[in-house]
């Protein structure tokens, strides 16, 4: 942004005077060049009611999807306890392929989906997968045996793997870099009251057993599946898939600031595909850094997603408490999403911030491994439920890596660790260790250890490259801005302006 835009801005009241250097956002230095003061970004009255806007015609988009793509991920989880074993004749290590082929669908719709995800409208691509996976997990109630059950389970991963890839994007395009964090926790919020809430419509479908001769699991698979084929339908019409959308009804002025805002997310939508993109992210150690952090995050998730309600079980409590027992361990989990959001914001830091919820998963698994056998041990399940540094390194992508392929490319690196981790965690389960499960516990508890210490690393890198930067401004040695109207798709290594957010 050019000098005189950035004095405009300041006389409407887009700047102030900060004296503390926790309070500046990395898109203010970004915006602002000179004079050595420190200004910190307020909205004004009319960038406060388009962000309204945009949130009343977006967030319920967000929340309905996430909440049911979870819900109807860990159907399987409240089956268990509702007559799933009988009726299929299942045994506990085919039950942990159920939790686990899932994932191998979501894998291999990466590929074909982030060339869907770049080439057609968003809220078309979406709502249509939506329709898909909602009418598979309904057909699920049809399934009397194991080999049925896997390849509807692998279907509905394969087409669920769309629901996160577009949201992200969504949420990285829309959003500024600063709103960024608070929408990945609204995310993962939506994740968690599928938990708490998921415990009360469990009970719910306990008490359907038996009617009009269905099992309890066949009316939770026909009902959860109809209610996402609706929202899949209300997708495909209304959700709003660019900063520019219809749906928003943006007067001349806020088409102003959305060109604002779209210029501190750094986000140009663009159907080609760029190669070069691609070998960059691709030559960049960080990339790896942050898909392992991904890979070992969500070995824990794999676990507690399928097999919370079977652990609570081997605590000592009947099949109705321990689906109720969820209920409670969805709401410390969102309590911990949003002490990390607070902290992250508070503190302008991502990757300390994921380090410590690493920490905290930790104790979690430390907890369930040595306490003794009994209602003591839900002190783990409630801190081990989610690990909000999912959160973080969402926070982090969409924050820190700019060009559209490089987003798009990370975004499918980022769920293709969160397959694989989601596909090994159930598997990390043995049968013959419960109710401890000492092997698989030990594993948690060094994945856990070990992304924090990634996460640490990332942040090293950012300092470096930022300092880097902020040396090449001021020796004035940076490359001359592109001098155009229009925004340009460029990288976060191309664009020597750019500072990253650590």
């Amino acid at each position: 942004m050019k000098d005189n835009a950035v004095e405009n801005q300041i006389e409407e009241g887009h700047y102030k005077i900060s004296t503390t250097s926790a309070d500046i956002d990395d898109h203010d230095a970004n915006s602002i060049k000179g004079s050595g003061k420190t200004r910190k970004f307020v909205y004004t009255p009319d960038e406060k009611r388009l962000l309204r806007k945009i949130n009343f015609a977006t967030v319920p988009f967000i929340c309905a999807i996430v909440f049911l793509q979870y819900l109807d991920k860990v159907a399987l989880n409240f089956s268990a306890v509702m007559g799933l074993y009988e009726d299929t004749n299942l045994n506990g290590a085919e039950f942990s392929w159920l939790g686990s082929v899932f994932y191998l669908g979501y894998l291999l719709f990466q590929v074909p989906g982030q060339y869907f995800i770049q080439r057609f409208p968003m809220s078309k691509y979406l709502g249509t997968c939506l329709v898909l996976w909602g009418a598979v997990l309904a057909c699920t109630a049809l399934a009397t045996n194991f080999s049925q059950l896997m390849v509807l389970r692998f279907l509905q991963g394969f087409f669920e793997a769309s629901a996160y890839p577009c949201i992200q994007l969504l949420i990285s395009t829309i959003y500024r870099r600063s709103e960024q964090v608070i929408l990945f926790g609204i995310l993962m919020m939506s994740n968690n009251f599928g938990i708490s809430i998921g415990g009360l419509i469990g009970f719910g479908f306990l008490n359907l057993d038996g009617v009009h001769g269905l099992s309890g699991w066949r009316w939770c698979m026909i009902i959860l599946g109809s209610a996402t084929g609706i929202v899949g339908i209300l997708t495909f019409i209304f959700l709003p898939d660019t900063a520019k959308s219809r749906w928003y009804r943006l007067t001349p002025k806020e088409v102003s600031i959305v060109q604002d805002r779209m210029r501190d997310n750094k986000v140009v939508q663009n159907k080609v595909i760029k190669f070069d993109h691609i070998w960059e992210a691709l030559r960049e150690s960080r990339f790896y850094c942050y898909v392992l952090i991904c890979y070992l995050v969500h070995i824990i998730n794999g676990c507690t997603s399928i097999f919370s309600t079977s652990i609570i079980k081997d605590m000592g409590f009947s099949n109705m408490e321990s689906i109720l027992l969820n209920i409670p361990s969805g709401f410390s989990a969102m309590i911990l999403v949003l002490i990390t959001v607070y902290c992250s914001r508070r503190f302008n830091e991502n990757n300390y911030v994921g380090a410590l919820a690493c920490v905290v998963s930790f104790t979690g698994v430390l907890l369930l491994t040595v306490l003794p056998r009994g209602g003591a041990m839900l002190a783990g399940i409630f801190l081990v439920t989610t690990n909000p540094a999912s959160a973080i390194v969402l926070s982090v992508i969409s924050n820190n890596v700019n060009g559209y392929t490089k987003k798009v490319f990370y975004n499918a690196a980022y769920l293709v660790a969160y397959c694989l981790g989601n596909f090994t965690g159930p598997l990390m389960m043995r049968p013959e260790q419960a109710p401890r499960y000492l092997g698989g516990m030990s594993g948690f508890m060094t994945a856990a250890l070990a992304s924090a210490v990634l996460f640490l690393y990332g942040r090293w890198t950012y300092v470096s490259d930022n300092r880097y930067r902020r040396h090449l401004k001021a020796t004035e040695k940076l490359p001359s801005p592109i001098e155009s109207g229009e925004l340009v798709d460029l990288t976060d290594r191309q664009n020597l302006e750019f500072l990253y957010r650590p």
